[in-house]
């Protein structure tokens, strides 16, 4: 079994910002849940990016599932953008259509089940739902590709308790033993219970890294503990 998500001194600089310096870990091929954890500026959305194929790294190496970032691994990641991407205009039966069309990968009975079960209506539009029906249905539409690399950026900010865990159940309950998830956030507390690993990133670099029960046993504190000391200011 080899490594789903390989970096080697990754390094991303805008600008003469340095974003990201000199990453190097790895994630197994084991169909774990990952927290990438670490407050707004810490460079996780930029991680995500080179690794979902939106930008190119100034130096280092990355891979997923042992292929260099292209055309093969963007068939393998699936993206959820912590942006709005769905088309306003479109029903909701009209997104379900692209999404089968754009990706060959799209499993398209899955995708309506979870929206059946989600109770919105198939020909109502994107415009008319509610600011977390939107976040849930955009969760639906990644979910629905069976691909081996999730990445959620940002799913639960923004939105009302509920919704959260709904977003969280919906990940979980969709969890594959042949596929990976890494979820990026800074709200730690509400998605620790459905965490298997965890990389704690700062200042562009990872500083804590390993199984969350590990961590959790070797610290004697919560990962929500844990992140708030190592974050203090």
């Amino acid at each position: 079994m080899g490594n789903i998500l390989e970096c080697a001194y990754l390094t991303k600089d805008y600008k003469g910002i340095r974003a990201l310096d000199h990453l190097t870990f790895a994630i197994p091929d084991e169909g774990k849940i990952v927290g990438l954890l670490g407050t707004n500026g810490s460079g996780k959305t930029t991680l995500i990016k080179l690794i979902a194929g939106l930008l190119t790294p100034t130096s280092g190496t990355l891979t997923v599932a042992e292929k260099p970032i292209g055309t093969e691994t963007k068939a393998l990641v699936a993206y959820l953008p912590d942006t709005h991407f769905l088309n306003e205009s479109f029903s909701v039966t009209q997104e379900v259509e692209y999404y089968k069309d754009f990706f060959a990968d799209f499993d398209e009975a899955r995708a309506w089940k979870m929206i059946d079960e989600l109770g919105v209506g198939r020909n109502q539009k994107v415009r008319a739902l509610s600011k977390g029906t939107k976040e849930k249905l955009g969760l639906i539409l990644t979910l629905a590709r069976n691909a081996k690399l999730y990445i959620f950026d940002e799913p639960i900010a923004g939105v009302d308790p509920a919704a959260r865990e709904y977003i969280l159940r919906v990940i979980e309950e969709n969890k594959r033993q042949d596929a990976t998830m890494i979820i990026c956030t800074h709200l730690i507390g509400d998605i620790e219970p459905v965490l298997d690993y965890v990389l704690f990133l700062q200042a562009g670099r990872i500083v804590l890294a390993g199984g969350a029960n590990d961590i959790r046993k070797g610290e004697g504190k919560t990962i929500d503990q844990l992140f708030r000391e190592v974050f203090r200011w």
